[in-house]
């Protein structure tokens, strides 16, 4: 009787977890999420500003077919044609400021009126037209560039950015990350015909034929 109490005690003081074993359990668990979860918000925000690019991408090509159709206004703001292709090169960002942000063409994504400064949807369209040395008329068609900023760019007096110089493309996306606020998350130039465009003005415009 004796020996099967002494053996009872025994098989249950052998059943189940310690407290030892439970905290060892818990730290290596914690140990393996430490190590997982950069990468985890590294992929979270690698995807968020990924949808911020597309949704930037769909404004800028939004604002375009409005230039196209006639219901929004081209820029005011030009350029001389330069050497480039790409003569957003010689175009300086917006200036970091509530003044620089109500100047430029606004797409609200947060259900508010405006785009606001404090607000990490709302994006900003900087929009300027290349002009050549002998003609700005705006009838014979004209190189448009956009830059699509994010509103809480402009929520400090921290300078905004734009691409390298060096940059030969006719669109370029900024990803990696959450990015950076002061970049803007696409740029794109694309050419604006009328009637009137002539093969002289595509030639004048694209730096000769």
């Amino acid at each position: 009787m004796i020996k099967r109490r002494v053996k009872q005690y025994f098989n249950q003081n052998q059943s189940g977890f310690t407290i030892i074993e439970s905290l060892m359990a818990v730290i290596v668990v914690g140990i393996l999420m430490s190590a997982i979860a950069p990468a985890i918000a590294l992929s979270v925000a690698t995807r968020v500003q990924a949808r911020r690019v597309e949704l930037a991408t769909q404004a800028a090509r939004t604002y375009i077919d409005g230039v196209r159709s006639g219901t929004i206004t081209p820029p005011s703001t030009t350029v001389e044609r330069s050497s480039t292709q790409y003569f957003l090169h010689d175009v300086n960002p917006p200036t970091a400021s509530a003044e620089g942000l109500a100047s430029l063409h606004c797409v609200s994504l947060d259900e508010t009126s405006g785009c606001s400064s404090t607000s990490s949807k709302d994006l900003v369209i900087q929009a300027v037209r290349s002009v050549t040395s002998t003609s700005t008329d705006a009838d014979k068609g004209y190189r448009l560039g956009l830059r699509v900023y994010r509103a809480d760019g402009f929520s400090d007096s921290g300078s905004l950015k734009a691409s390298d110089r060096n940059t030969r493309q006719t669109q370029i996306t900024f990803t990696g990350g959450l990015g950076d606020r002061k970049k803007p998350l696409v740029e794109m130039t694309t050419e604006i015909t009328t009637a009137k465009t002539t093969f002289q003005d595509f030639c004048d415009r694209l730096g000769g034929c």
